[in-house]
């Protein structure tokens, strides 16, 4: 009996069995909604889809009107917290439950972390110093009035909402301090982002505000960190440890981690190279590493980040290239969570009382007002107008994402309550949003323009030029021949290749006749001083290679960095050089790079071209089958684009937009390469003898038994070019209908032939203006001056001079490759003469691209495609002549206005060869 109640006891304390957790997920009835300490991700991947939608969504319409993003990403969180979403019962506690933001705010402050990094990435001190006089005369009254009426607001501040739930005990004096440096911060970031948006980065208040804002950012910086010191310590003694220590700590950094720094970088050529994966691991490291530091020693984790970014270097572009590495997963993912985080945090609802709101509204006035006088009258005593301050001191009342990183600092210490934080909080949207419209309201472009005209003394303040336009008569220019005698070229990298070839034939130089040379002679005799004027002008070109803005923070430091790309960028290199020391006539070339973005690259090639005050701009036709110059195997997997390069409705578009804002300002010249009228594939046109050009390049591995080697087997998919001098005399040929474009092709065909080893042949339609007394005279100016290297070649119909244009050349043989220049008018040549043959395709082609390059562009393009030009290498060049003469004027004064401007140093921001030599 007694062995069996015991058998029974030690059963019934068996344990019992624990079983694993679910991993069937919903199957199981797993709630995702639910937050689960022991598995935050599932939930965090709610709230971070929820909060990158909403900001994309917001920042669609706020990015027409130029707004930064940080706005976008603030109102998200506005909407996702208490004050909108949070009163939908049961949203808050399902989507953001208290217990689950402690997974949030660290992936949010480790975002805070890398993103203080790229700001301190992005200021370049180098730039501060070679303006630092200026720089610090604007930050100085920038910052101390603002600071002071700060400090005025902070005592009413104080006073009223001491004490409120959420805040520490501190003296007024700390509170002062902070409210002053959240009243005299300016954003840099967002401030570098619409300057550029507005294209004033490079000019005088560009330089002003962009260095202003670095001396702006690095002292309040510094004073925030000594206020979070403060409150963090508990007595003085310990803050001025924490202060001590970080000063040490900067000065470590400077003079022992920055040259060990460097050192590695030059061993592993990242400077040179860009960053290595072990250079960017151990950087990372580095921001890790202070981070940690400065959060133990009593000082906020992101001044350790901010730190490391201050102390990389600038040169050969690494902070640049770093950036590249870093920014998309930090300003795509962590920092809109970060500032998600602070609109969650920002409960409208708490301004409940008139009281309340007489303090936003004071706070809003003493926040723009103040800094918009201290960086106006800062800006005045360095000799700028009125208009040009105030549009200084607006730009410096942006606050932006540095504004609310500041807030969420001074909310973490406990400085701030959430109703003044949230008070704060639609200060710095309210001064956000207005300074991108204030500044286009200021600051116009055609403010700009009058401006730099009175600066350089070519105009009065009424806009009356000072001294009359030069009356240089247009017949003498074109007998002479210069026609374009200060190029403008778009530089692209697919189309370099084919832009040099052209633009060797504008370097060579003239070939003067007998009689001209003899004729000339007897004047220098006559008079010596004629000598000179004589001779043939020089040729100015000047190549402008234009690279798209984006919203990356390296897009963005690559403008405030232009001067050091301009001479590095190969492309402008590999064109000064070609185009240098290939020219026996004098040449001056020069480059320059603009960073802008991809709707404004035709505004800014008319901007170039009216400040250059350029005779042509030359364009090259895309051969990658976007404006994009990224280059594609498959063109984007286009099939039309593929087939016709000139099906292209983007680069159409800017095609288009470049005649029409040139259309008073410069002749324009699109010039189209005849390996794009090939109808074979882009990337197998060139070598015409190659099978592979005929069949295409096949992967496939094949049983080769006839004895030949695979190198050679290999030079099938090669692409081969010949020598531009083996191919003897070039061809230029001319339509002439009649018209200004016309005319301005022939003159242009006419500079083109000033050397002997260019035939010029004119065909003249039966139905051109015979009696027109102006080609009459430069018909009789180049049978004089070329004797038999022009010809003229009558045409009765359309048929005959399409044959004429596109045949090989009678009196060169040898030469295949032939230019064709016509005019872009669309008036002649009739929509009927045009056969695209049976395909509906072909005709919508050729209506496409008649209204880009005009219908004998199109007719042309149409009939070399269908094989009309197969004997011969046909390259078109359509010229839009300019229709009204720009008023010049003569610089001899220079106005008291420039006053303190001239104290700006700016390096050099083209990269110029004047016969070959890099110019300083």
């Amino acid at each position: 009996m007694a062995t069996t109640t015991t058998t029974a006891t030690a059963a019934t304390a068996t344990p019992t069995v624990v079983r694993a957790p679910a991993q069937a997920g919903v199957f199981e009835g797993l709630n995702p909604s639910i937050y689960n300490p022991a598995d935050p991700l599932v939930l965090f991947i709610i709230q971070a889809t929820i909060v990158i939608a909403l900001t994309r969504a917001l920042y669609w319409p706020l990015s027409k009107i130029r707004e930064p993003r940080v706005i976008a990403e603030v109102i998200a969180g506005i909407l996702l917290g208490p004050s909108v979403m949070g009163r939908i019962p049961g949203f808050t506690d399902a989507i953001f439950p208290p217990a689950s933001m402690a997974p949030f705010r660290l992936v949010a402050n480790i975002g805070l972390v890398l993103f203080l990094f790229l700001v301190g990435l992005e200021i370049n001190l180098a730039y501060l110093l070679s303006n630092w006089r200026i720089a610090f005369s604007v930050a100085a009254l920038d910052m101390t009035i603002p600071f002071g009426l700060g400090v005025a607001v902070a005592y009413g501040l104080y006073h009223e909402f001491a004490g409120e739930p959420g805040t520490a005990p501190i003296s007024f004096g700390i509170f002062a301090l902070f409210i002053g440096v959240a009243m005299a911060i300016t954003a840099f970031p967002v401030l570098c982002r619409i300057l550029t948006s507005l294209k004033l980065l490079n000019t005088t208040v560009g330089v002003i505000v962009l260095t202003s804002g670095i001396a702006n950012d690095v002292v309040g910086w510094v004073l925030l960190a000594l206020c979070v010191t403060l409150v963090n310590a508990g007595a003085g003694i310990t803050a001025l440890y924490v202060f001590l220590v970080s000063v040490g700590y900067s000065l470590f950094l400077a003079y022992a981690v920055r040259p060990a720094f460097i050192w590695v970088l030059r061993r592993t050529k990242s400077l040179e190279n860009g960053p290595t994966e072990g250079v960017v691991a151990l950087t990372l490291f580095m921001v890790l590493a202070s981070s940690f530091f400065t959060s133990i020693i009593g000082v906020h984790s992101i001044f350790g980040a901010f730190m490391v970014g201050l102390m990389c270097p600038h040169e050969g572009g690494f902070a640049i290239k770093l950036t590249e590495k870093i920014e998309d997963l930090t300003s795509t993912l962590f920092v809109p969570l970060f500032f998600a985080l602070s609109g969650i945090n920002t409960n409208i609802g708490l301004l409940n009382t008139g009281t309340v709101w007489g303090y936003v509204i004071a706070i809003i006035f003493v926040a723009f007002f103040s800094k918009l006088a201290g960086g106006t009258l800062g800006a005045r005593l360095n000799g700028l107008v009125w208009r040009e301050s105030f549009t200084i001191g607006t730009l410096m009342s942006c606050k932006g994402l540095v504004e609310l990183i500041v807030l969420n600092i001074g909310l973490q210490a406990k400085i701030l309550s959430t109703k003044t934080f949230t008070m704060f909080v639609i200060m710095a949207l309210v001064t956000t949003f207005s300074t991108a419209p204030l500044v286009s309201w200021l600051y116009p472009p055609w403010y700009q323009q009058k401006l730099d005209l009175w600066k350089k003394g070519k105009i009065d303040w009424d806009g009356n030029p000072i001294i009359p336009a030069d009356g240089q008569d247009s017949e003498e220019k074109y007998r002479k021949g210069d026609v374009a005698t200060r190029l403008l070229v778009y530089l692209r990298t697919d189309g370099l290749s084919s832009i040099l070839g052209l633009i060797s034939l504008f370097t060579s130089s003239s070939a003067p006749t007998p009689a001209a040379s003899a004729s000339s002679d007897n004047e220098k005799a006559a008079d010596p001083s004629a000598a000179h004027t004589d001779e043939q002008r020089p040729l100015r070109i000047q190549g402008y290679r234009l690279v798209e803005l984006t919203d990356r923070n390296s897009s963005v430091m690559k403008v405030s960095d232009i001067e050091d790309y301009a001479s590095h960028d190969p492309i402008v290199k590999a064109f000064g050089t070609s185009t240098a020391n290939n020219t026996s006539r004098d040449v001056i070339v020069s480059g320059q790079i603009a960073v802008v973005p991809e709707e404004g690259f035709a505004d800014t090639l008319a901007t170039q071209a009216s400040k250059t005050n350029s005779d042509l701009v030359l364009v090259p036709w895309s051969e990658t089958g976007t404006i994009s110059e990224i280059q594609s195997f498959y063109y984007g997997g286009n099939s039309s684009i593929k087939d016709n390069m000139l099906a292209n409705k983007d680069f159409a578009g800017l095609v288009t937009d470049v005649y029409e804002k040139h259309r008073h300002l410069a002749a324009v010249g699109v010039y189209v390469d005849s390996s794009l009228l090939s109808t074979s594939h882009p990337r197998s046109r060139i070598g015409d003898d190659s099978q592979a050009t005929k069949t295409g390049i096949t992967r496939q591995l094949t049983r080769d038994a006839t004895g030949v080697s695979l190198a050679e087997a290999q030079d099938i998919g090669a692409a081969k070019f010949h020598s531009a001098e083996s191919k003897g005399p070039k061809v230029v040929r001319v339509l002439y209908r009649g018209g200004e474009d016309d005319l301005f092709a022939v003159r242009l065909g006419y500079q083109l032939a000033q050397t002997d080893k260019v035939v010029l042949e004119v065909v003249v339609e039966a139905a051109a203006n015979r009696a027109d007394s102006e080609m009459a005279a430069l018909k009789s100016v180049l049978s004089e001056s070329l004797g038999d290297r022009v010809v003229y070649l009558d045409a009765q119909d359309t048929a005959e001079a399409i044959q004429s244009l596109l045949s090989p050349c009678r009196q060169v043989r040898s030469s295949r490759s032939v230019l064709v220049v016509v005019g872009r008018s669309v008036s002649s040549w009739l929509a009927s003469s045009v056969d695209a043959g049976p395909s509906s395709s072909a005709a919508a082609e050729l209506a496409a691209v008649r209204k880009v390059l005009g219908l004998k562009a199109a007719r042309l393009a149409a009939e070399v495609r269908k094989g009309a030009g197969d004997k011969a290498n046909v390259s078109l060049l359509v010229v839009q002549a300019k229709t009204a003469p720009a008023t010049t004027t003569t610089t001899t004064t220079t106005t008291a206005g420039e006053g303190g401007v001239s104290a700006l140093k700016r390096k050099p921001s083209t990269y110029s060869q004047e016969s070959g030599h890099v110019g300083a």
